[in-house]
């Protein structure tokens, strides 16, 4: 009865009786590709491109396709795939993960979709979890594809960037998780489209696609580097604005807090630095400089806005007059008032651009991986990216004896037992391979094993070429291994001489990992293809995992029962007990991700954005259209904060308008409050919009074309640059911070979409008033040159090396007062601007 429920409910099932049929149309074509010489089987590749491109989808080709890559391993490689190896093959091109169990030949399964879906000519990236796997899959798997006429390539992080290109421009691309996204983020910070390594995602398949999805999820790749802001141009900045005349040299609107250089403010300032523009693109660090040094003369006051604390300016809460310790004005302000203090100006270290796994690899067209141990975490697959896991069956039945957990009282007790175990295993020339769960417990061990002169190797995952020497050399007669839970994957243990009437490899687990996929990974290192084999996991009550879910009940059992250190309980009750308390742990893991990714989705919207337009500014080669779009938002903005709807025409500030399109935008002089008067905003908006239009003719007229075209892409570049970079370190502050929110009631996470949202929008006005500004009142030499705004470099995976220096936290736009200038820079106050959306 149970057979037929199982047969009829069982969704593996299914899918395995399918991929069965497609196993057998492609073992059919067998004989007839058999009978093909080598240069008729390299034809077929061109013959299956024409096809393509003639419109024969791949699932067409696929029977055919499969069966010439398994003839041409056999002729190359001397393998030919089983069956299973087909039917995995079939659910990778699928776009499904591939749960085949050690042994069982991954990387030569993957060969058939990677060389059907590589047809297409849009690249397919095989994902590594090391470089050494990278390389070694790379050459092994390399000459096979090659053979058939494709183009192989290598990415590694040593490459330059035209070796780079190379390696992706290949048909079939290896490398690993990490270099792909630092790839992606450092393409979308190049200056010139030429500059781009990768070409749009096709297809990846993921080898150990549960380390680098699921383990490797929760760091984010980060580049992070210092913004070229100089603390002596500070200094320079305070020390030029306060020699200025109030009126004479700068206006200062009271009701908006907005301050503007008059033309003899910005003469003043061509005068004090040397230079002959103030607006030349050459000098938006200066202008930007003299810029915040006046707002932090003129509209930030001591013991108002902030306090100088230690030596340190320290933000004052607007509505309750507290102290904001650690957080900071943004856009260099908080440098400015620093320098109007005369304290430590600090410089910070920045994140200039950041993916999480999860994101990076979901912009992939098509996705899909393989690994021996995923259907335990089978729904966070399918809920994040779409990925069913098939469960693959074995080549040959599994021979492996899987023993019930031996339970000791005390970890010493435990210790003591595992190394007379592995002592009695390697008189009688068994090898052992011991998993442990951290380097201490190696070496604890190693030291149990030196005092009985039990020769051995230990490796602490170190990732490296030893390391899958010493795991592939594990299998030898009498060998020892002790390594943690995680090292050697990908690598295959072979059983030497006489290994299989010694009873197989046996696989010692000192303790069991939160994770169930762990545990069976080491497992799964025994009885490989049939082979004989044991697997045993000792345990103890002092465990972690023990001690966090009800140990105590069992150790009151075991002291009532008058047991010691020498007995061992092994019952199954006890391992279904764990089992349930692995199950909590990882339940509790993957809500954790899930929250990072929710996070994440906030900036990966923001991300596509900006990315996507700040690539059409690459592709494009007029941005007049976008120029002018900008400019117009610019000047709604300012006739909105100046003259609203919601206030009488008598109220309205014509002269702030006229003060600000001055500086900004035209000529001084070339409009006055009267061409202003008894005209509606959007009537003023179409006049000041003609005025900036005329200015932008003549601004071409005096250029050659290309040159301006030129222009434009600099100033639009620099713009989004810096203004981006500022905006993904306010976003990481606020993420800091946003957990704090839940204390008053509120959901954190809707909370930092919220203000994500405002902050994104300031950001935009920010790009377009600043382009605006340039594209108006810039003088444009002939030296042009895009810039990077900042120098990156990726920071170590947190996982692998030291944390990425953070930024200490800014203020973003939901910290200033409702009675300050806006932060996006428009000249009104914060409540009449992107404070009423916050």
């Amino acid at each position: 009865m149970l057979g037929l429920f199982k047969k009829v409910f069982d969704g593996n099932q299914r899918q395995i009786n399918r991929l069965e049929k497609m196993a057998d149309e492609i073992d059919a074509l067998g004989p007839k590709i058999g009978e093909l010489t080598d240069d008729q089987l390299r034809e077929k590749t061109a013959e299956f491109q024409q096809r393509y491109q003639a419109g024969e989808k791949l699932d067409d080709l696929l029977a055919e396709a499969f069966a010439v890559v398994r003839e041409a391993a056999k002729r190359v490689l001397g393998m030919y795939p089983y069956k299973v190896q087909l039917m995995g093959g079939v659910s990778l091109h699928e776009g499904n993960i591939s749960e085949m169990k050690t042994g069982e030949g991954k990387t030569l399964t993957a060969t058939m979709p990677v060389y059907l879906n590589a047809i297409t000519g849009k690249g397919v990236h095989v994902v590594t979890v090391n470089e050494y796997l990278a390389s070694r899959d790379a050459t092994e798997m390399g000459r096979l594809y090659e053979f058939l006429g494709l183009t192989v390539g290598l990415n590694l992080n040593s490459l330059t960037r035209e070796e780079k290109q190379q390696a992706y421009n290949a048909d079939i691309t290896y490398s690993t998780n990490n270099e792909l996204g630092f790839d992606y983020l450092r393409d979308n910070m190049v200056l010139y489209k030429e500059q781009m390594v990768q070409r749009p995602l096709h297809f990846a398949v993921i080898d150990e696609v549960d380390s680098i999805l699921i383990d490797e999820a929760r760091t984010p790749l980060i580049i992070s580097g210092t913004a070229q802001k100089s603390a002596a141009l500070y200094i320079q900045a305070n020390a030029f604005v306060r020699t200025l005349k109030k009126e004479e040299d700068f206006t200062y609107d009271v009701k908006t807090k907005s301050v503007q250089l008059t033309e003899d403010g910005m003469s003043k300032a061509e005068k004090a630095f040397g230079i002959e523009n103030l607006f030349d693109i050459a000098h938006v660090g200066l202008n930007h400089h003299i810029n915040q040094a006046l707002k932090a003369h003129v509209t930030m006051q001591n013991d108002v806005d902030y306090v100088v604390e230690e030596g340190k300016v320290v933000i004052v809460d607007q509505f309750t007059g507290r102290l904001m310790k650690g957080r900071r004005f943004s856009e260099g302000l908080h440098q400015a008032i620093e320098a109007k203090e005369g304290v430590d100006i600090q410089n910070e270290s920045m994140t200039l651009a950041t993916i999480t796994f999860q994101n990076y690899f979901r912009m992939y067209e098509k996705l899909s991986g393989m690994t021996g141990t995923a259907k335990t975490e089978e729904e966070e697959f399918r809920n994040i990216y779409n990925m069913h896991v098939v469960a693959i069956p074995t080549n040959k039945p599994i021979a492996r004896d899987d023993r019930a957990d031996l339970i000791y009282k005390t970890m010493e007790g435990k210790f003591r037992a595992v190394a007379d175990d592995i002592v009695e295993r390697h008189k009688n020339g068994q090898p052992v391979l011991v998993g442990t769960v951290a380097i201490e417990t190696s070496e604890l061990l190693s030291a149990l094993l030196k005092k009985k002169g039990v020769p051995h190797h230990v490796l602490n995952a170190k990732q490296h070429e030893r390391e899958a020497e010493i795991i592939e050399n594990a299998g030898q007669k009498g060998a020892v291994t002790i390594a943690t839970n995680m090292a050697g994957r990908g690598t295959d243990i072979k059983l030497g001489e006489g290994v299989r009437e010694a009873g197989g490899l046996a696989v010692i687990g000192t303790e069991r990992h939160e994770s169930r996929r762990i545990d069976n990974q080491l497992r799964g290192r025994s009885g490989r293809q049939g082979d004989p084999g044991v697997t045993q996991f000792y345990l103890s009550m002092e465990d972690e995992l023990m001690r966090r879910f009800g140990s105590d009940n069992m150790m009151a059992m075991m002291d009532r029962l008058g047991m010691d250190d020498s007995q061992p309980i092994q019952s199954k009750i006890v391992t279904r007990a764990v089992e349930s308390a692995q199950k909590r742990v990882e339940g509790n893991n993957f809500d954790a991700r899930k929250q990072l990714l929710q996070y994440d989705d906030v900036l990966r919207q923001q991300r596509e954005v900006i990315y996507k337009q700040r690539f059409e500014v690459l592709d494009s080669d007029n941005l007049r259209d976008i120029v002018e779009r900008m400019v117009r938002a610019t000047i709604e903005r300012v006739v909105e904060a100046n003259a609203p709807r919601t206030e009488l025409e008598e109220e309205w500030n014509l002269k702030a308008i006229v003060d600000y399109m001055a500086a900004n935008m035209l000529e001084e002089g070339a409009i006055s409050e009267n061409d202003l008067r008894n005209k509606e905003p959007e009537e003023m908006v179409e006049f000041l919009f003609e005025k900036a239009k005329k200015r932008y003719d003549e601004k071409e007229e005096q250029l050659p074309e290309e040159q301006m075209r030129e222009f434009e892409k600099v100033v639009v570049l620099r713009a989004v640059d810096s203004k981006w970079m500022d905006h993904i370190d306010m976003m990481d502050q606020l993420r800091q911070g946003i957990h704090l929110r839940a204390y008053g009631q509120t959901d954190p996470l809707r909370e930092y979409q919220f203000e994500g949202f405002a902050m994104f929008e300031n950001m935009i006005a920010s790009i377009e008033e600043e382009v605006a500004k340039y594209m108006m009142k810039a003088e444009i030499h002939n030296n042009l040159e895009r810039q990077e705004v900042a120098k990156g470099q990726a920071a170590v995976h947190p996982k692998e090396g030291s944390e990425p220096v953070k930024k200490k936290p800014k203020v973003n736009a939901i910290d200033v007062g409702r009675n300050d200038p806006c932060i996006c820079g428009s000249g009104k106050k914060y409540k009449s601007c992107c404070g009423q959306q916050a």
